[in-house]
């Protein structure tokens, strides 16, 4: 497995897959997660781009600094693999926390992106929409097995859940150390893009699950007013992990989406 090292001397492991041609697709996790978080679908976009993913430092493959952990410092991560893999640009594409990241990614690194999807995320900060106190207490119940089932009812769909008994990929990694759960959770409860979102120049597309509670459905017509000609996709019916259930949907447009920006 490759590995990029960044200004501050973290190893950050990276992925390569697929053989399409064309400006490569990275492809951002969820808080807490690593690359597996796009198993179930990255197959989706081999026909038209390879696609680029990496463990986030605290999270599988990379290094784990119990150092401050923050969506921006993340951004630069993805720039130092970029430059090691000689990419002059790519597609960026981050749902949940991996979203945030893609937001500081366009705002501070424009020349590095050349189109953007950001899913099932928000802005941060005092104007992004918190998730229901209802659904925290259901994170940190005491019984077991409780917070991973209504976390798993965030993700999916009973319907979905009925006839899909996993392995479910989007859980969180379960080899992170407890300091870097810490790490990431602070991350992404400090990210605040809000100023920086009118700054984002390239095309961008904004898409959410409608029955998403985990990452309020309202964060996502927020994004789509606050950076410049971006549009927006409603899933009806998805919930926070529409990439994955209603990957029937959300591939092709993702991948519409950027064949329709000029220059691959």
């Amino acid at each position: 497995m490759p590995y990029a090292t960044t200004p501050d001397g973290v190893r950050i492991a990276y992925q390569i897959r697929g053989e399409g041609s064309g400006t490569p697709l990275v492809l951002l996790a969820g808080q807490a997660n690593n690359h597996h978080w796009w198993d179930g679908v990255r197959d989706d976009f081999h026909a038209a781009r390879s696609t680029l993913t990496l463990d986030y430092r605290g999270t599988g493959e990379s290094d784990k600094p119990d150092t401050p952990y923050s969506t921006e410092l993340f951004a630069q991560d993805v720039i130092a693999v970029l430059d090691d893999l000689g990419a002059d640009r790519a597609d960026v594409y981050g749902t949940s926390m991996g979203g945030r990241v893609a937001q500081q990614l366009a705002a501070r690194h424009p020349h590095r992106v050349r189109a953007l999807v950001l899913g099932c995320t928000s802005p941060g900060g005092p104007h992004g929409v918190e998730r229901g106190n209802d659904v925290r207490r259901s994170l940190v119940q005491q019984q077991p097995g409780a917070a991973r089932q209504a976390l798993l009812e965030l993700m999916y769909t009973p319907a979905w859940l009925a006839t899909h008994a996993g392995p479910y990929r989007t859980l969180g990694d379960p080899g992170m150390p407890a300091h870097a759960q810490r790490r990431h959770l602070a991350a992404s409860n400090q990210h605040d893009a809000w100023a920086l979102l009118p700054g984002v120049g390239a095309p961008t597309l904004v898409v959410h699950g409608s029955d998403d509670l985990l990452n309020p459905a309202a964060n996502a017509p927020l994004l789509a007013n606050r950076i410049p000609g971006a549009g927006l996709h409603m899933i009806p019916g998805a919930r926070h992990a529409y990439f994955e259930e209603f990957r029937t949907v959300a591939s092709p447009l993702v991948l519409d989406f950027l064949t329709s920006v000029p220059g691959r």
